[in-house]
């Protein structure tokens, strides 16, 4: 955690005082996309829990969505270089993940998960049953007061409890919350990755000391860029989910729970592809068809993003 904090106001004064420092006009190339399948291993993430349901778990959608979408974007972009978090069935934690994703040098970190809600209970009559039950006397008073129990039969419904699928349903995209940066400035300033500065600057991270009010100030402006980046990316991916048809549930901030986007040195999201807790979802996120289609949509806005970043005149912001 930084103990001292630069305010926006101070940061482009701060700038201009740096030694060395320059911008270009020079868009940085995206070369490196990281494809990271979220849970694995011993870490199922959601499973589907209601009535019907075919039992899937978060993981294994994750990483055939994942694998499809490295295949996809290995073939739409040839020199790009796809490198995944996993492509097996094992167990990584988010800083193993997040330091894949700083060593591999990434130009941007693409997270796959599926959602789930907590499902209501239903309970249904199947038949009914006897029990016996007891019927409670007492006769004389005082010290002589003596409890009688009579057992007696009575029948009574017999029930049986299940899951309620929730009716919410399609894809939705996460960016980490704008407040919640101190993990990001940490992949910047090195505790969780390497500092790459971009825009053609003719300076390396060697050369810039974090641990003054300048340097800090960089850190900053570069974290403010990721979170723009992160927006545009998702925001893009949003718009290629609208065209296939399914709910698009927008662009969203999380306040927990996405550590490894906060802690990659780069723009990231996170793509919740469907709910596993409904059952139009869930058939979706299993099928070849559901997956192949996520793959190629988010292939479609990786390059939508990758020609705005590299042709910055040419970009609309979304």
């Amino acid at each position: 955690m930084l103990k001292n904090r630069i305010h926006y106001p101070g940061i482009l004064l701060l700038l201009f005082c740096l030694p060395r420092f320059t911008y270009s006009q020079v868009p940085k190339p995206i070369k490196t996309i990281v494809v990271d399948a979220g849970h694995g291993g011993q870490d199922n993430g959601a499973i589907g829990e209601y009535e019907s349901s075919l039992r899937s778990k978060e993981k294994d959608i994750t990483l055939a969505v994942s694998l499809k979408l490295i295949a996809e974007l290995r073939k739409q972009l040839p020199t790009v270089n796809i490198v995944p978090t996993r492509t097996t069935d094992i167990y990584q934690n988010p800083r193993e993940k997040a330091s894949i994703a700083n060593d591999a040098k990434g130009d941007l970190f693409l997270c796959i998960h599926a959602d789930a809600v907590n499902l209501k209970t239903g309970r249904r009559q199947i038949g009914t049953h006897m029990v016996t039950r007891y019927k409670i006397t007492y006769t004389g008073k005082g010290r002589k007061k003596k409890k009688h129990s009579k057992p007696y039969r009575v029948e009574e419904p017999l029930y049986e409890y299940f899951k309620i699928p929730t009716k919410r349903n399609g894809t939705s995209v996460w960016i980490f919350a704008p407040h919640k940066t101190s993990a990001k400035l940490a992949a910047i300033m090195k505790e969780e990755g390497d500092f790459e500065i971009e825009e053609g600057s003719d300076t390396s991270y060697n050369n810039i000391d974090f641990d003054t009010p300048e340097g800090r100030a960089v850190a900053q402006v570069y974290a403010k860029r990721f979170q723009e980046k992160s927006d545009r990316m998702a925001t893009l991916v949003n718009e290629e989910v609208e065209k296939t048809g399914r709910p698009a549930l927008g662009v969203n901030q999380r306040q927990v729970g996405i550590w490894v986007l906060q802690a990659t040195n780069m723009p990231a999201i996170l793509i919740e592809t469907g709910f596993i807790s409904n059952p139009e979802d869930e058939r979706y996120l299993n099928s070849e068809k559901g997956q192949q289609e996520l793959a190629e949509l988010i292939t479609k806005a990786v390059i939508r993003y990758k020609n705005q970043m590299e042709n910055p005149k040419a970009a609309v912001s979304p």
